[in-house]
């Protein structure tokens, strides 16, 4: 039988494709060609952050790949045992989201039974991307909740254009668990943490992106700090933290934007989301989709929305795994069933 041909154009047609199809066929050792990879965007193909993505799951499981190569829309991954070093280093070289790296990387290894540090560098709060801080306070508190042990060990910030930035991340041992998560519980605080290059400390920077998020929602734990990195740059992370889940939301500082609209611009979307009744934020119902569909059980979960990104991660998990999703739009909820 030959590899599972996944169609890079498919829907949302983005990155997501690739990240979620190299995971799944390394936890799944299932061979994938993908075909039309990114073929809608502005530059189609491999950039340098989805080789490193690529580079980094094929260390997981001693992959043959083939078409890795910077503008290629075609790429043949047919991976070997699931058999990860104690240690991996990725270097994606630009600004490219450490984070987005991270997502291809982390399916192989929830499965993988062996403790696993994973260090990449590149830009850790960048556009398009989760921050780090939201990784470590959302992402891997949900994976926490489903028996998938990941910790930030460290991070060293890196912003565009520069990037730069150094995260080290420890995975498992871990055998993902079905998760029911429909109701949230009660609110216990809204933490916030705000940081701004050290170029920007006269300025007060930070302290302003903290002023301006608390002029739309009550911060219970504020924190900001001043940063080394390669680029100026800040950054503003907001998290919701109730009895069953966690809430999030992020926002970058640009040249010219005054930092008190950066933070309202974070607790804004924290607070629609808050509003929304919602357990899981939409990032994080795109994230956590391949991890219900190899825990052994049905799941359901409660999200913010069902985004183009959520349906597109259905449409690959199921093309690797005899699961079927079902998505309720009118009550927020999607569930996963063996």
């Amino acid at each position: 039988m030959g590899p599972i041909e996944i169609d890079g154009s498919y829907l949302e047609g983005g990155g997501q494709i690739l990240r979620t199809a190299l995971g799944l066929s390394a936890a799944t050792g299932t061979p994938c060609r993908i075909v039309n990879i990114r073929k809608g965007r502005r530059k189609p193909g491999l950039a340098a952050q989805h080789l490193s993505g690529v580079n980094g799951v094929a260390q997981i499981c001693g992959a043959a790949v083939e078409g890795a190569r910077t503008g290629s829309q075609e790429l043949t991954f047919a991976p070997g045992p699931l058999d990860p070093p104690e240690t991996i280093s990725v270097a994606v070289g630009t600004a490219g989201a450490v984070t987005l790296v991270l997502q291809g990387m982390m399916i192989p290894l929830a499965v993988a039974g062996r403790r696993v540090e994973v260090v990449v560098s590149g830009g850790t709060h960048v556009n398009w991307s989760p921050t780090i801080d939201y990784f470590q306070r959302v992402f891997c508190y949900h994976m926490s909740r489903m028996g998938v042990q990941a910790e930030l060990l460290e991070a060293e910030p890196g912003f565009y254009p520069k990037g730069g930035g150094r995260v080290c991340v420890r995975v498992g041992p871990a055998t993902p668990a079905p998760l029911t998560l429909t109701e949230r519980g009660e609110l216990g605080r809204v933490h916030a943490r705000s940081i701004a290059t050290t170029e920007l400390a006269k300025a007060r920077v930070a302290e302003r992106q903290l002023e301006g998020a608390e002029q739309v929602v009550a911060i219970d734990a504020p924190d900001f700090d001043y940063v080394q990195s390669r680029s100026i740059g800040s950054a503003i992370h907001l998290t919701a933290e109730y009895a069953n889940c966690r809430l999030g939301a992020s926002a970058l500082g640009e040249r010219g934007k005054p930092a008190e609209k950066v933070g309202r611009e974070a607790a804004q979307l924290l607070r629609r989301t808050m509003e929304s009744g919602a357990c899981l934020d939409e990032h994080m119902a795109d994230q956590i989709l391949p991890y219900l569909a190899l825990a052994k059980g049905a799941s359901c979960v409660r999200v913010a929305g069902v985004t183009d990104h959520c349906r597109t991660n259905i449409w690959v998990i199921e093309q690797f795994l005899a699961v079927r999703f079902e998505v309720d739009e009118g009550r927020g909820r999607v569930s996963c069933t063996p």
